[in-house]
């Protein structure tokens, strides 16, 4: 489908959803983000829904502002896959050894390594820049410095939540390793510290909801939150590459006999900011549960943990602002599925995955997410599907 165009205050809001199908709250918040003096645009994706000051699924174009909220918590949060040489016929009846050997080298929830890894010792891990990231630290805000040594040790870690690590096997029969994570703690209290910021400035005061307080170019407060935004994206992007490391390892040593060979790793953050230019205007993007669908670039629109998952190739649509969807999308509150659903119906929707299905995860039950195809299906101006992925593993925090 292409969009629908609502209007919007200072913008109209383009949505590659039924305007029908999302929850009112959502809405509310996308007339709320439309109502900004720098925005210029607002591109609503079709995994939209209801999310703190800004709706997931919602890219926020504005000039000379940036809205820490808009990018959320989970700063730098996205997705890592790589395609592997191995097929469907190399893997095991029984996956539970696999499974087992994967929690035991990425920590999952609020874990971390014992001691930080040392990424000079995982095969084809990206180290030039390594130092000078963590020389960078020195220059984010106090009220973190005292987090350096977690930071350190959480780098290659999971996290919880919607977070994942995944064994998948394409539509062809091979075999794919993916994960989803960020910034982990850290970028969770830099967010935290520059929000609180934010809303005390007083171009902030009069705002319809103090969760969409802006910094403003030429101010320190700005230039502190960039100096921190992208030291965080940043962080999350190496955290992804060193559990791919670690899962690479794991599969190796898994595998001896097969010499398993790994294409190319595919990364993109979903909660994230980037400068570009649109119209001749240079502009702030917020993607906030949303990925750069520029044309050519690959990422990757997972599904739940039950169904499955696509690598899409961008078609470089600017209505959208080379946007795409980041995921399914939750069609309830993580609340809303513990109250309707048992791990007893997460037992049944996952039947086939090697994975949890405790009391502890049924948040993340698939019925608790919108269907995949038809997210998909909703954007096929956006993206191109180059794969369709099934989970066969996964690991959850």
């Amino acid at each position: 489908m292409s969009y629908v165009e609502v209007p919007g205050a200072k913008v109209p809001i383009r949505m590659w959803a039924d305007p029908a199908s999302v929850e009112d709250v959502a809405l509310r918040q996308l007339q709320n983000v439309a109502t900004l003096p720098w925005i210029k645009g607002l591109a609503v994706m079709p995994d939209v829904h209801f999310g703190k000051g800004a709706t997931v699924g919602s890219v926020i174009a504005m000039r000379d502002a940036v809205c820490p909220a808009a990018v959320g918590v989970d700063i730098g949060c996205g997705m890592s896959a790589v395609k592997t040489s191995l097929t469907a016929n190399d893997l095991p009846g029984d996956l539970s050894r696999l499974r087992s050997r994967i929690e035991q080298v990425i920590p999952v929830g609020r874990g971390m390594h014992d001691s930080p890894v040392d990424p000079g010792r995982l095969h084809g891990f990206p180290t030039s820049g390594w130092e000078a990231f963590w020389g960078r630290f020195d220059g984010v805000a106090d009220a973190v410095k005292f987090r350096q040594e977690r930071a350190t040790k959480q780098m290659g870690s999971l996290g919880s939540g919607n977070h994942f690590v995944e064994f998948c096997i394409d539509t062809s029969g091979s075999v794919w390793l993916m994960l989803h994570s960020g910034s982990r703690n850290i970028g969770k209290e830099l967010a935290e510290y520059h929000i609180g910021v934010a809303q005390k400035l007083p171009h902030n005061q009069g705002l319809v909801d103090r969760d969409l307080a802006v910094f403003v170019a030429d101010t320190p407060q700005m230039a502190a939150y960039r100096n921190d935004l992208f030291w965080a994206q940043e962080y999350a992007k190496y955290n992804r590459a060193i559990m791919m490391g670690l899962f690479q390892d794991v599969v190796r040593k898994e595998f001896k006999k097969a010499k398993v060979t790994f294409e190319p790793v595919i990364s993109c953050h979903h909660n994230y900011v980037a400068e570009e230019r649109y119209e001749g205007m240079d502009l702030l993007v917020t993607r906030k549960g949303a990925i750069r669908a520029g044309s050519g670039d690959l990422g990757i629109i997972p599904g739940s943990m039950g169904t499955g998952s696509y690598i899409v190739k961008g078609l470089g649509n600017e209505k959208s602002f080379n946007s795409a969807s980041h995921g399914a999308g939750r069609r309830m509150s993580r609340n809303a599925a513990k109250r309707r659903y048992s791990a007893k119906d997460l037992e049944e929707q996952t039947r086939g995955v090697e994975c949890r299905k405790d009391s502890g995860v049924v948040d993340e039950i698939p019925g608790a997410y919108k269907p995949i195809e038809q997210v998909i299906d909703q954007q096929t101006d956006l993206v191109q599907v180059v794969a369709k992925l099934k989970q066969v593993i996964c690991v959850k925090g």
